[in-house]
């Protein structure tokens, strides 16, 4: 009795760490998980961080530039002349070191344009990497409750085949017995192993969900994952004047394209800047010192040199072809794009709003309306059985009955992740997904 209590308990201390370390992962987690570890959330973040480092760019045009240059050399050189002021054959060294500046004072409001321009164009990214982490969430929130929605659906069709078999065995037993035809018994088998079928289609269908849920959450695909099995559809609260009003201004993907209309404003003003003269202040000094050893000479000689400078350079180009006026051209051109760009998109965003909102409505409808038609299914079926014991109802009637229950199974299962999705949807076009 001893020895069978230590090898329950055994078995007990095992089993209790494998079953913790399933825990259900609800959508919260699965978001959190995915915002630390998804690949392209790590790309967009890094991305942005390149376009907030690019500011200093634009800002380097109002400094000075400093360069230093160094230089050492040997020559030799073997001459044969009969010059008197000829060195003949000679050792050269020289060594120099220069230092230089310059400075462009004025350059047609470029430097100011260009550090706007970086400034707008970091802004760009960050927006940018929002709408980058919004779609990759909403992407997770998708592959999370289709996950939830193929399981649901698995248990409904075992569900399916757990009856289709209970009557497969009570068709078995009245065929022993000779109280039923080849007929019912072939039905059963047929619907028996249809419901089997779909099961197995079903499993794989679960697998493939579970492996696009991994790697949105950037994980190895065979990771084992548990999800809550329920769909549970938040209330909206705003209304439909609300949710546009907030939209068209908070929206990211349309707040990308007036910023892409503000970057090139400012690339319009960076063209222009080309037409104006270019004012550059310079300044220089250098030391240079050179030593000539020849065999005529009892020393040798040394030149040393110190030499700075300073000036002011002004340029303006009068004429390259016309390059500079086809740029500035082609810049009011490309911002002429962007701002129909953010015509159109606006326009887009408009009826998304319209057409999200009624599809959360009509979801949610729709839910309602099949939960009824579930319970009445539910009804008939149980109506079915109870008269298909009795013999009173045909096994056509009762396999009716039955797949009128999986359907409208089915259907609601579908209308809630579909309503489910047109919510987060919702809360995308505001702006309102959580991004932390």
């Amino acid at each position: 009795m001893t020895m069978k209590r230590c090898i329950f308990c055994l078995l007990l201390f095992w089993t209790i760490p494998t079953a913790s370390a399933q825990e259900t992962m609800r959508i919260e987690d699965a978001v959190r998980i995915g915002l630390r570890s998804n690949y392209d959330i790590q790309v967009a973040r890094n991305t942005k961080t390149i376009s907030q480092r690019s500011i200093g760019l634009g800002r380097a045009d109002f400094l000075p530039t400093v360069n230093f240059s160094n230089n050492f050399q040997l020559n030799r050189s073997d001459q044969s002349t009969n010059s008197p002021f000829a060195f003949g054959n000679s050792n050269t060294r020289s060594f120099g070191s220069q230092v230089s500046l310059n400075w462009t004072v004025f350059d047609g409001f470029r430097m100011f344009n260009n550090t706007d321009r970086y400034e707008k164009l970091s802004r760009l990214g960050a927006i940018q990497t929002k709408v980058a982490l919004e779609r990759t969430v909403v992407e997770i929130f998708v592959a999370y409750f289709n996950l939830v929605r193929q399981e649901q659906l698995l248990d409904v069709l075992h569900n399916a085949r757990n009856v289709s078999n209970a009557r497969l065995q009570k068709e078995q037993v009245r065929n022993d017995l000779g109280g039923t035809s080849s007929t019912d018994i072939f039905n059963a088998q047929v619907a028996y192993n249809n419901d089997r079928a779909n099961v197995l289609d079903q499993e794989l269908t679960v697998v493939i969900a579970k492996q696009q849920l991994n790697i949105l959450l950037g994980r190895d695909p065979e990771t084992e994952v548990v999800v809550a099995r329920e769909i549970t559809v938040p209330v909206q609260e705003l209304s439909y004047q609300e949710i546009l009003e907030r939209t068209l201004k908070q929206n990211n993907r349309l707040l990308v394209a007036r910023q892409n209309t503000s970057v090139s404003e400012e690339s319009v003003r960076l063209s222009r800047s080309s037409l104006y003269p270019v004012v550059t202040l310079n300044s220089s000094y250098g030391y240079a010192n050179r030593r000539v050893s020849a065999p005529q000479f009892d020393l040798p000689i040394t030149t040393r040199s110190r030499d700075g400078g300073i000036g002011i350079t002004v340029s303006y180009n009068i004429f390259n072809g016309k390059r500079d006026r086809i740029s500035l051209q082609n810049a009011r051109a490309e911002a002429y794009n962007t701002e129909l760009i953010q015509r159109n998109t606006e326009l887009e965003i408009r009826g998304l709003v319209q057409e999200k909102y009624v599809t959360l409505q009509k979801r949610l409808e729709l839910i309602d309306l099949e939960a009824q038609n579930v319970q009445t299914a539910e009804q008939n079926l149980a109506l079915q059985q109870e008269k298909y014991a009795l013999g009173a109802s045909t096994s056509i009637e009762f396999r009716d009955a039955q797949v009128n229950l999986i359907r409208a199974q089915a259907t609601l299962i579908n209308a809630r992740f579909q309503a489910r999705i047109a919510h987060t949807e919702i809360r995308q076009l505001i702006g309102a997904i959580p991004l932390d």
